[in-house]
């Protein structure tokens, strides 16, 4: 006899599979939610900060937003207002002028380039007046600049001479004006920073507005004492008012120390 089942005996496991779980670690990455929370605190302190200031100010209903660009251009009214009152000449004092225009150095009309030596030793003094006449004219704002060492004379530099005048009766021209300007004798400095050709106008280039004459002492030999005698001078004329400074005398001074000998 066969028997017919209508419920066939499934396994088990077949009708309620197990499932397996894999445990996976949750990690929540630590420095995104550090770095959120800082984010909040700042916006939050900023927007604390912005509140007490609209508070201190007393302005009801202002954004505080808008308050930084209503700072900015407060700022910038006040600098606009700065300028234009600031710009009248009546208010301006002298010292923020800064300082005054000075004289530039300038080549008078009617002067001629030269370069007259009257030596013809060879114990280095052409040399050295050679080497003088250069530097002194190069460092300053001399333009015209006289040597007289021991009855030599070298001239340098723009000069009103004779026309049709030769070199070789230069030195004795200068000469003649050394003579009647009476400075063989020199010992002491001479310094007149403007308008100096009133006081040796036959002897200075025409237009000179500053002079200094340096004089060049010399020790003799035959005093124990080491007396000082005058050996010479150097003549420095310039068209520019106060043109020598305290570091340029001190400077011309120094290269006539160069000529300082005994005699």
């Amino acid at each position: 006899m066969n028997i017919v089942c209508f419920k066939p005996c499934i396994p088990s496991s077949l009708l309620c599979p197990r499932t397996s779980f894999r445990k996976f670690p949750l990690t929540i990455p630590r420095f995104s939610l550090q770095d959120s929370q800082q984010q909040q605190q700042q916006q939050q302190q900023q927007q604390l900060n912005l509140s007490v200031l609209r508070f201190t100010l007393g302005i009801p209903g202002l954004d505080e937003s808008y308050l930084p660009r209503w700072i900015g251009y407060g700022f910038g009214s006040l600098l606009l207002l700065n300028h234009f009152l600031g710009s009248d000449s009546a208010t301006v004092t002298p010292a923020q002028l800064g300082a005054q225009p000075v004289d530039e150095k300038t080549i008078p009309d009617g002067t001629e380039q030269i370069f007259v030596m009257s030596t013809d030793r060879v114990d280095g003094l052409k040399e050295d007046l050679a080497w003088a006449s250069y530097v002194l004219l190069c460092n300053t704002n001399a333009i015209a600049m006289l040597i007289f060492i021991q009855g030599e004379i070298c001239a340098r530099g723009y000069w009103n001479i004779p026309d049709d005048t030769s070199k070789e009766i230069l030195p004795g021209w200068f000469k003649k004006k050394i003579e009647n300007a009476g400075l063989y004798d020199l010992k002491d400095t001479l310094y007149f920073p403007q308008d100096a050709d009133s006081e040796f106008q036959d002897l200075v280039p025409i237009g000179t507005r500053c002079l200094l004459i340096q004089p060049v002492l010399q020790v003799s030999n035959e005093s124990d004492t080491g007396l000082q005698k005058p050996g010479g001078f150097i003549l420095l004329a310039s068209t520019t008012r106060y043109a020598f400074s305290n570091k340029d005398k001190a400077w011309i001074a120094a290269v006539a120390n160069k000529f300082r000998g005994k005699v």
